[in-house]
């Protein structure tokens, strides 16, 4: 079993995951690849909000648990996605962090989940982030998910499963150290208190540590208690909050592909390469969540879900960016960049809950699982935005204490903004999970009403914009479990984001609409040694606004489409009993098919045509190596466009190898067990690696890490 589980109350769910961790035995026998976790009463499935397992719901769902993360040293959304097929992490590089972005199957997302619920975000710097430490495994649901979630990029999206209450006792304390300075420590512990019906779950963290630009700095203290009230043997009340606070959050400005990978007369940029300044680089987060779960079996048959979430939210930055217009940034010279200086002030309140009734029943050999929920969001966020001229920086003699309030006129200029963002969506859906012999069939739909409003001052002119729309997606789809653990698929999904704007003519635009067509297999061996999971898809987004060929140079119209076609391959396999490997490979095409801007044909950028990795773990049973885990892995970024508009270069590609130990001083000294010691390094080899927006705009990957940690659990 994993060293982290969440016990079950009365009526457990038991989820099977095809993830499931690799533990070394506190005996002398061979680890074992454990294939069951089980959740408490308030888990459901990322694809289906039920308990159907993963490997039995028709459609491509990867599951990263706690053994996964902790061997790769996973202390962000995109650190721990690294090894998920069809997801391109880090798109703005290694050194920022302070927004979770990530693209899936192709489509942007910033639409994190957290248990289940959206995570506020306000489409300008104020995302709520999850820590890791609080997370208990990461669900990726790949394809169109708006039948359950609402407005939603096509791709798919990610869930993170907090730490929950367990009547067993557990608790853990770590520290841990590494590079760039890094001094980090956290706590875990949960378990009954007393005789009483509460259990509790109590995760803390502390961090500094450098940035990896120069002089920039990175701060996170995060604490995230959760309690679990069994009122009665059918009904179980959680209560949860999650604090975090972040002083200092590296960077988030860019860097000209020239002196990256494309040729400079002066040379190569350095990886700690920085064109902002040390007195401009302001980034203070703070964010609370506030929730509860109330779980109510109705009878043996009838269950009610209640999950409600409350968020405040604010942060302040002072930064710079690239001063793009009317000419390149760089001048004559190639080194020296031109700079604005600018400032955020953003603060949001707002809630977020999901009500599901959901039933099981049978009709002649049909068993079905009747899902019914209401869904609702409300997000008010005030921004303050002000921008202003900056002095340039020689990036290869850079001076980096240029800027502050005394040296430029930040206030009430001409892009002075100070506005009012309000978001709401209200979602109905039903779904019917039918198990009919060895077939699975899904069915969905949903029905959203989303509304937006922005009112207020913004880049230096009045704003009052409305939007109201509503949308129907749905879905379906059918699995064949076979005997011999193969499992054939084919699935349809629609999803759907709202769409600001107008025509020249005042026609407000469509939500923009996608959709999905998958063709899979699955496989789970009799002996649940190997499993695997490979996937065709084509995903079709339409209305999406492009230039109006009759019109202006700002007119739009919805005109505009994007394919992307692909096959992802995931599998896992344990060959024999202390050797654990997962594989994953992704071939990706994606274009836009339509537009007015001379587009069509042209691949976006943060898409990589192709991405592979692999990653294994060997843990040691006897010997004078008895008690250590060693795992290695490597992962292939393959190129990518830098002009959307041309495709005319590439993001070269990287290979990176990332390595990990975990060591049982227990197996030393009976007097030394829970003690564990462990070494994490990413990116061994310290290869330079990119992403890009544009030729003006990219960033470096992140540079080689080392960490070395000491536990003790008890």
């Amino acid at each position: 079993m994993p060293s982290h589980v969440i016990k079950p109350s009365l009526l457990a769910i038991a989820v099977s995951l095809s993830g499931s961790p690799l533990a070394v035995a506190q005996t002398d026998e061979p680890m074992e690849l454990d294939t069951m976790t089980v959740y408490g009463e308030t888990y459901r499935n990322t694809a289906t909000k039920t308990a159907l397992a993963p490997g039995d719901t028709p459609q491509s769902i990867s599951v990263l648990d706690q053994q996964a993360l902790e061997m790769r040293d996973a202390d962000s959304v995109a650190t721990a996605l690294r090894y998920a097929p069809g997801v391109n992490t880090e798109l703005r590089g290694g050194a920022v962090g302070r927004l979770d972005l990530f693209s899936i199957r192709g489509f942007i997302n910033y639409q994190n989940y957290y248990d289940g619920l959206q995570l506020l975000y306000n489409d300008w710097n104020l995302q709520p982030q999850i820590d890791l430490k609080a997370v208990e495994q990461v669900e990726v649901f790949r394809g169109p998910t708006s039948t359950l979630y609402g407005s939603m990029p096509p791709g798919g999206m990610v869930n993170l499963i907090g730490k929950q209450p367990s009547s067993e006792h557990f608790n853990k304390i770590e520290v841990a150290s590494g590079s760039r300075n890094l001094a980090e420590a956290s706590i875990e512990s949960r378990g009954q208190l007393g005789d009483s019906n509460l259990s509790y779950s109590l995760v803390g963290l502390t961090r500094t540590r450098d940035g990896q630009a120069a002089t920039s700095e990175e701060e996170r203290h995060m604490i995230a208690p959760s309690v679990d009230w069994q009122v009665s043997d059918n009904t179980l009340v959680n209560f949860n909050l999650y604090y975090q606070k972040d002083p200092a959050m590296g960077i988030y400005t860019t860097l000209p592909a020239s002196g990256l990978f494309l040729p400079n007369p002066n040379g190569d940029l350095p990886q700690d390469a920085f064109s902002g300044d040390a007195n401009w680089n302001e980034f203070d987060k703070e964010v609370l969540l506030v929730g509860y779960k109330v779980n109510h079996n109705i009878n043996d048959n009838w269950n009610f879900l209640q999950n409600f979430r409350y968020t405040d939210a604010e942060a302040f930055q002072t930064n710079t960016y690239t001063y793009r217009f009317p000419n390149d940034p760089f001048s004559q010279d190639g080194r020296t960049l031109q700079r604005q200086a600018y400032l955020t002030d953003e603060a949001t309140t707002g809630f977020t809950v999901d009500n599901q009734f959901s039933g099981r029943f049978q009709t002649g050999r049909a068993r079905h699982n009747i899902l019914v929920g209401v869904d609702y969001l409300s997000l008010d966020s005030d921004v303050i935005y002000e921008d202003t001229a900056a002095p340039a920086i020689d990036l290869f003699y850079p001076d980096y204490y240029q800027i502050s309030r005394s040296t430029i006129n930040i206030e009430n200029t001409a892009l002075s903004s100070d506005f009012n963002i309000r978001k709401k969506q209200l979602g109905v859906y039903l779904q019917d999970q039918i198990e009919l012999g060895r077939f699975v069939v899904i069915g969905g739909v949903r029905w959203d009403d989303f509304t937006g409003e922005e009112s207020g001052r913004k880049y230096g002119a009045p704003v009052n914009s409305k939007l109201d729309q509503d949308n129907v997606s749905t879905r379906a789809g059918v699995m064949y479990r076979g005997a011999n653990g193969l499992s054939p698929y084919l699935n349809y999904a629609e999803s759907f984001e709202p769409q600001s704007g107008s025509d020249r003519n005042g026609n407000e635009f469509d939500p923009s609409k996608g959709d999905q067509w998958e063709l899979g297999v699955k496989y789970q061996s009799q002996d649940q040694r190997t499993s695997l999971n490979l996937a065709f898809y084509q995903i079709t987004k339409d209305n999406v606004p492009t230039r109006d060929p009759n019109g202006g140079p700002l007119d739009q119209v919805q005109a505009g489409e994007v394919r992307s076609q692909g096959i992802e391959l995931e599998a896992q396999a344990q060959p024999i009993d202390s050797l654990l490997v997962t594989a994953s490979y992704t071939l990706q095409s994606v274009e836009v098919t339509k537009d007015n801007t001379g587009l069509k044909g042209q691949t976006p950028v943060w898409v990589p045509d192709q991405l592979l990795s692999v990653w294994a773990d060997y843990g040691f049973y006897n010997g004078p190596l008895d008690g250590l885990v060693a795992g290695i892995g490597a992962r292939y970024i393959g190129e990518a466009e830098y002009n959307a508009a041309t495709n005319e270069g590439n993001v070269p590609d990287a290979t990176l190898v990332d390595i990990a130990l975990r060591y049982n001083l227990g197996r030393v000294s009976h007097s030394l067990r829970g003690a564990e010691l462990g070494l994490s390094v990413n990116n061994l080899t310290d290869e330079r690696y990119y992403s890009c927006f544009d030729a003006n705009n990219c960033w470096f990957g992140e540079e080689r890490t080392v960490e070395a940690s000491v536990s003790y659990t008890f």
